[in-house]
């Protein structure tokens, strides 16, 4: 028998989460032909889903989750769908959510590193947060560091909580051929990129330690003031504008880099694809991750990769990457220094990283969720 499952899916052009949702919504596409799904999304965010089999459609539901009446609005939406199961993307569960839901969720920073607002604000969003994963079906965690976060700062019971990982998409996979290189000379060329480069993607907030990333990459950069093929080397950071982190840019003004590094923004898939591919090496030293995406995408790609020690990130890039203590401005430079400099060691990371990367599909991804989905639904019958 089949199901009828909405997902939320308003925020598939974000970054990083954007990723997941489109990737989980094409692997079904693939793995199930059975269910009949309804995404309910955005105008704008709909031409991104396309190419979906017959039995996926969409609805259109302009509200945002950031909305106080999305808590009232969304749930009468999603009732006059008719769907035995909802599953929101993200933990923004509306406080009136119909049941029965799945909720994934993929990192607990919002509880741990909220820096604005006052205690009431921190306390109703703690209870929001823990409401809606005590009232769904299931949890999905995106890794095993999650689960624990998820299990030892809300009390939410192991047994409800699902690990399923995250994977990079396929196209990180792809290997370089010659209208590929061709491609990637002209991106380089557009943006006026002509020197090596360590590369960072993904949003700059303050648990992403991007300040202490331009203060290592600045002693890098004195250490090999002098080395032929280094004494050039940049930091490229895509992902968020640095205006609204005045850290950042103090991090920058006082490390004297303002001529060497530079902040891009948000760029198409196949134009950070061959950023990935580009780069001399991928330096990731968040001081927490729910699972780190974009060191696995760097490593599909075939780029060396320094990391943090820290939170999933061990769990998910294994022995692939070179692991840094992220507090530490000095062992984040040797770590760097290591991957440029040692021509065995390179080889090497590239090797076991793209076999480590190897080791996430989203098929396998898209299956273990259709599993979890199954058992919402027989949970109500």
């Amino acid at each position: 028998m089949s199901s009828h499952i909405v997902i939320d899916v308003r925020r598939s052009q974000d970054f990083g989460i954007g990723t997941h949702i489109r990737s989980l919504v094409h692997a079904l596409g693939v793995v199930d032909r059975r269910n009949h799904y309804t995404l309910v999304s955005g105008a704008a965010e709909a031409s991104g889903l396309a190419g979906l089999p017959e039995n996926f459609q969409m609805a259109i539901y302009s509200r945002s989750d950031l909305d106080p009446l999305d808590h009232i609005a969304f749930p009468i939406f999603l009732h006059r769908l008719h769907p035995d199961l909802v599953h929101i993307p993200l933990n923004r569960v509306p406080l009136a959510m119909i049941r029965p839901y799945v909720v994934t969720v993929h990192d607990m920073s919002s509880l741990l590193f909220e820096e604005e607002g006052s205690g009431l604000h921190m306390r109703l969003s703690r209870y929001r947060y823990r409401r809606g994963l005590v009232r769904a079906n299931e949890v999905i965690a995106v890794s095993e560091a999650t689960k624990r976060d998820i299990q030892n700062l809300l009390g939410i019971p192991p047994d409800h909580v699902h690990r399923v990982y995250n994977a990079p998409d396929p196209g990180f996979f792809r290997q370089d051929g010659t209208e590929d290189a061709r491609e990637r000379q002209r991106i380089l060329e557009r943006y006026q990129i002509h020197y090596p480069y360590l590369l960072y993607a993904g949003n700059i907030r303050p648990h992403k330690n991007v300040p202490r990333l331009v203060e290592a990459f600045a002693v890098v950069r004195d250490q090999l003031s002098t080395h032929p093929v280094y004494k050039d080397l940049r930091l490229i950071i895509i992902g968020d504008t640095i205006s609204q982190y005045p850290a950042v840019r103090q991090a920058v003004i006082k490390s004297r880099a303002e001529n060497v590094v530079r902040f891009l923004g948000f760029v198409p898939f196949q134009t950070l694809r061959h950023f990935y591919e580009a780069a001399t090496a991928f330096v990731f030293v968040s001081r927490y991750e729910g699972f780190g995406l974009p060191p696995l995408e760097a490593m599909a790609c075939g780029t060396p990769v320094v990391a943090s020690n820290v939170s999933s990130l061990p769990e998910v890039l294994g022995d692939a990457a070179v692991q840094v203590n992220p507090s530490n401005v000095f062992e984040i430079a040797r770590g760097i220094t290591e991957v440029l400099l040692d021509e065995s060691l390179r080889a090497a990371l590239v090797r076991c990283g793209r076999e480590q990367a190897a080791r996430f599909s989203w098929d396998r991804t898209a299956r273990e969720v259709l599993e979890i989905y199954h058992a919402a639904c027989a949970s109500v019958e």
